[in-house]
């Protein structure tokens, strides 16, 4: 058992002879999000999938939800799956659903009060900017909108807990905004348990309360936003840097205190 929903203890992973985590330690307490930091290749990714399974440490310990999983087969791992969701880079959506059928998927294995699947739905793609899309398949949707549909399917199974992997990806500064504002307004409606991967810099000011920058498959800095933005580590000063050229745009202003969102929560009962 761990204080900590997630937890990192002296993870190493190799790929054949390439050595991606190097003993990598970290934590994410219950509520709060995390971002992963670091350029492409660093192993951020592959972090995700430690946490869901999918890989496993050569050596040290992986806490999720506050327990050992390091050694759990695919099948205790199913409840895990069942606490933490995780939204995809790709989407991940069925092609030959709609919108609608696809935040409805994992619902119908939860055997909810039927006629409170629409309800519920219609409410999270209200809640995620996307009910203007529901009758659409995938493929006639743009990047960053499957991006919002994968993130309200996520959130239709009710999760302690959220892994984005670089949500921002491949899509245009301002749908890059949008997707970051989005993302906001769940954790301030919310507090659900998040981590997210990213190498944008206007990303993880928006949403970290702790930063975990890897390099080399080690951990080069974890801590609080404003230690890693003040840090004299000349890597990262340059890593900012790089990032500082590209526009940043609608960044929340950190000392404002949270918005109230004017929407309820959708439940099932």
């Amino acid at each position: 058992m761990s204080e900590h929903y997630f937890e990192f203890r002296e993870v190493t992973k190799s790929f054949d002879d390439l050595l991606v985590l190097d003993r990598v330690s970290f934590f994410v307490d219950r509520g709060e999000t995390a971002v992963i930091l670091g350029r492409s290749g660093v192993g951020k990714s592959v972090t995700l999938k430690h946490i869901l399974g999918f890989l496993k440490p050569d050596s040290g310990r992986v806490i999720v939800a506050g327990k050992d999983v390091t050694d759990w087969d695919e099948e205790r791992f199913g409840s895990i799956r069942q606490k933490v969701t995780m939204v995809f880079q790709s989407g991940a959506l069925f092609d030959s659903l709609t919108v609608r059928e696809n935040v409805a998927f994992p619902l119908e294995s939860r055997e909810p009060v039927r006629e409170a699947i629409p309800v519920r739905v219609q409410a999270l793609l209200d809640m995620l900017e996307a009910a203007d899309v529901a009758d659409k398949l995938p493929a006639e949707l743009s990047t960053g909108t499957k991006r919002a549909v994968a993130i309200a399917r996520g959130l239709a199974q009710d999760p302690e807990a959220i892994l984005y992997d670089e949500p921002t990806t491949m899509v245009d500064p301002l749908m890059a905004a949008h997707i970051g504002d989005l993302i906001l307004k769940l954790k301030q409606l919310f507090h659900t348990t998040s981590i997210v991967v990213t190498h944008d810099t206007h990303l993880a000011r928006k949403l970290a309360d702790r930063v975990i920058f890897l390099h080399e498959g080690k951990v080069r800095f974890f801590g609080p936003w404003d230690a890693f933005e003040s840090s004299d580590d000349p890597f990262l000063k340059h890593f900012r840097l790089e990032d500082d050229l590209v526009p940043a745009l609608d960044v929340v202003d950190r000392a404002e205190p949270p918005c109230e969102p004017d929407w309820p929560r959708p439940a099932i009962s």
